[in-house]
């Protein structure tokens, strides 16, 4: 088999999509309206398009209300109960739910950064080599996501994923064996966070 087809089964996208939206008056970032549709299914096809086969994506926050707007057909939807802890409980329900499908690297978007497309997912999702691979997206020397975790790594990533952390903490001590991929030329890591972060948005 190809190696593209290899990595197609092998790397799995993993959408974090269970805030709240705080900063934005409640409103989850999942269910902002982005070309048309709900956020979160923008960053599904996203994953889609990036040749990522597998998607798993965390809701929290009116997780119903987006199952009910959302088109996530395809997809596993994970529940987090845990939501408003902070993004490290729901990388760490994501992790868990791909144990065991045969995955053996996840590649982590974030539901709130539109501007990074299917190119920078396909760069990252190409910088996978083995279960102990790990690579994140740089932007001009500033790291940020898409971020490649490969299986090897979840157990660690999960027992410090904490609050808004995230894997922040494991990849600090793991930064020596990190691949940094180079995305500023085809995407733009902002978030979308406030009220005038919704210019972004179309």
């Amino acid at each position: 088999m190809p190696r593209s087809d290899r990595e197609e089964g092998q790397v799995a996208g993993l959408l974090l999509a269970a805030g709240g939206g705080r900063r934005l008056g409640g409103r989850p970032k999942a269910l902002l309206t982005h070309r048309g549709r709900p956020l979160v299914e923008h960053a599904v096809r996203v994953l889609r398009a990036g040749g990522c086969a597998r998607v798993h994506v965390v809701l929290g926050a009116r997780a119903g209300v987006v199952r009910e707007r959302a088109d996530l057909s395809g997809c596993t939807v994970v529940d987090n109960p845990e939501w408003a802890q902070g993004m490290g409980s729901s990388l760490r329900a994501g992790l868990a739910s791909l144990a065991g499908t045969g995955a053996r690297a996840a590649l982590v978007l974030l539901v709130d950064q539109p501007g990074i497309g299917p190119e920078a997912v396909t760069r990252i999702r190409a910088a996978y080599a083995s279960p102990e691979s790990l690579a994140m997206a740089s932007y001009g020397g500033v790291r940020g996501h898409p971020v490649l975790l490969g299986a090897a790594h979840w157990s660690g990533v999960a027992a410090t994923a904490t609050g808004d952390r995230g894997a922040r903490a494991y990849l600090k001590a793991h930064e020596a064996a990190i691949r940094w991929v180079e995305c500023a030329d085809v995407a733009q890591p902002y978030d979308i966070d406030t009220e005038a972060d919704l210019t972004h948005l179309r």
